[in-house]
């Protein structure tokens, strides 16, 4: 179960983000979830105020006035503040101090948007979580994405969308065994040029499962 939710200064659906969060807390309570503002991300919260976060992580340049006014209203909130000029982004540096503080699961909203190079550098995140035993995913109203492990077990009624692309991140995929899809593998060598194979996938029986050998594979479910 995510324990962290992360809100990054990307796009972020109301409603989408909204309705996420409420079956989280009545799934599993309030007090089992930390909220995080990594900076800009400040501003989600102080337009829906019914949520107040837990944490705020950023050095804030890109956070309007009226943002840091609110933050600053918080008394109860945690405050992380960073130098301007640092190696990580506000979100990357969200990341680390909930991974520190012994996060096991964490969600991104805000991570996707217009600036492509933001959004590079969140996918990175997936890797950075992985390599540290830290489930990573990054949402917004139209995808999921996260890292799969081999044995990934898929079940169509809690399906986010109704499409499930496959990628490989830094390599090769090896052996890549896909079940229960509309288009299975049987021990496929995945490689960056073989993008389009798995594009666009849809799972066709009440599970699904993903099996492979070596490599990292990203999964990205996708809605219209």
């Amino acid at each position: 179960m995510t324990d962290t939710i992360i809100m990054s200064g990307g796009n972020i659906q109301d409603d989408f983000a909204l309705g996420f969060l409420k079956k989280r807390i009545q799934k599993g309570g309030r007090e089992s979830l930390r909220l995080v503002a990594a900076d800009k991300g400040m501003e989600w919260f102080m337009h829906n105020r019914g949520f107040i976060p837990d944490l705020a992580v950023g050095d804030f340049d890109s956070l309007s006035e009226e943002g840091k006014a609110y933050m600053n209203s918080l008394k109860n909130l945690e405050i992380v503040r960073l130098k301007p000029e640092k190696d990580d982004s506000d979100t990357q540096s969200a990341v680390n101090h909930m991974i520190d503080a012994g996060a096991r699961e964490i969600l991104i909203f805000g991570a996707t948007g217009t600036r492509l190079d933001h959004v590079m550098a969140n996918l990175g995140l997936l890797s950075m979580g992985k390599d540290k035993g830290v489930r990573i995913a990054i949402a917004d109203q139209w995808n999921y994405i996260t890292l799969v492990n081999s044995g990934t077990v898929l079940k169509r009624e809690k399906q986010f969308g109704k499409y499930v692309s496959f990628f490989t991140v830094g390599g090769d995929v090896e052996g890549l065994t896909l079940t229960g899809f509309k288009y299975p593998l049987k021990g496929y060598h995945l490689t960056v040029a073989d993008s389009g194979l798995t594009v666009s996938n849809e799972i066709m029986e009440d599970t699904a499962e993903i099996f492979y050998d070596r490599g990292e594979l990203l999964m990205i479910m996708s809605r219209d």
